[in-house]
């Protein structure tokens, strides 16, 4: 069922060719895949202690780039901008946990969906709290520019065959929106109710903090939503976005990505 998905992302999205073929042309020649992708959202993507950058995105850009026999080479732009298309260039490809939403896919393609990501809200450890429901009128945290903060704005809306339609019930009091993903629970972390009351984020990231230390726990209950995570390309290269495509489901095919998930997460995501 995820593989038709997959199959299905790329021929929604793929655009019409601009110049078909020229993406991996240049790839090819130089031997370089170009990735944007983030340098402060662990386990995705992080710097270490050697200031290397390590992760399971980056674990899969240089699983992507090993198949199409290149190296990659890194970037890490702001979020926005790396989301906002129109790259000129710069990148090649994008392996960044993208959501495929409506507004992206009118400047991006998105190739294939390569894991799932639940959402779901972290409390204090000291926390009283016991349902989600209870965050209603509470202070939430959430990074701005994602799907989070488009979720607690009742604007959030998953562009992916198959994904059904995200149902709002939250009313929060305020929403405090920070520029990096561990900056709501560098807040949280100061105390229950201190700074914020919750923070909404995958679920990865959340049992990450966990296991880095971070006093806080997730509240039990429904998830928030779940969205499907994307490899994105620049819009107008159809013969590069297949290309990346089928490379992600062959690695869907024959266990890579869900060894990956696991690696990071302890689970598998890629179903």
């Amino acid at each position: 069922m995820r593989l038709a998905l997959i199959g299905a992302l790329a021929a929604v999205f793929l655009a019409p060719a601009v110049h078909a073929g020229e993406t991996l042309d240049r790839v090819t020649s130089t031997k370089v895949l170009k990735v944007a992708t983030n340098a402060g959202w662990p386990p995705q993507s992080y710097l270490d202690d050697s200031n290397q950058l390590v992760g399971f995105d980056i674990d899969v850009a240089n699983e992507i780039a090993k198949r199409l026999g290149v190296a990659a080479e890194f970037d890490t732009p702001e979020w926005g901008v790396m989301t906002g298309g129109r790259w000129g260039g710069r990148w090649d490809v994008a392996v960044g946990s993208i959501t495929p939403t409506k507004p992206r896919s009118e400047v991006l393609d998105f190739a294939a969906v390569y894991y799932y990501t639940p959402y779901v809200f972290a409390v204090h450890s000291d926390s009283t709290l016991t349902d989600p429901k209870e965050l209603n009128g509470k202070r939430i945290g959430v990074e701005t520019a994602t799907t989070s903060e488009e979720y607690v704005n009742r604007s959030l809306v998953i562009d992916a065959p198959g994904v059904p339609p995200v149902e709002y019930w939250l009313e929060p009091g305020e929403v405090k929106t920070y520029a990096d993903s561990m900056l709501p629970f560098d807040d949280l972390r100061l105390g229950d109710g201190v700074r914020v009351d919750a923070v909404i984020s995958g679920e990865q990231t959340v049992l990450g903090a966990i296991k880095n230390g971070y006093p806080i726990k997730v509240l039990p209950g429904d998830y928030a939503f779940q969205e499907p995570l994307a490899i994105v390309a620049d819009k107008g290269d159809a013969e590069w976005t297949a290309k990346v495509g089928e490379t992600i489901a062959a690695m869907k095919a024959d266990g890579t990505l869900s060894a990956l998930t696991t690696k990071w997460y302890g689970k598998d995501y890629s179903e």
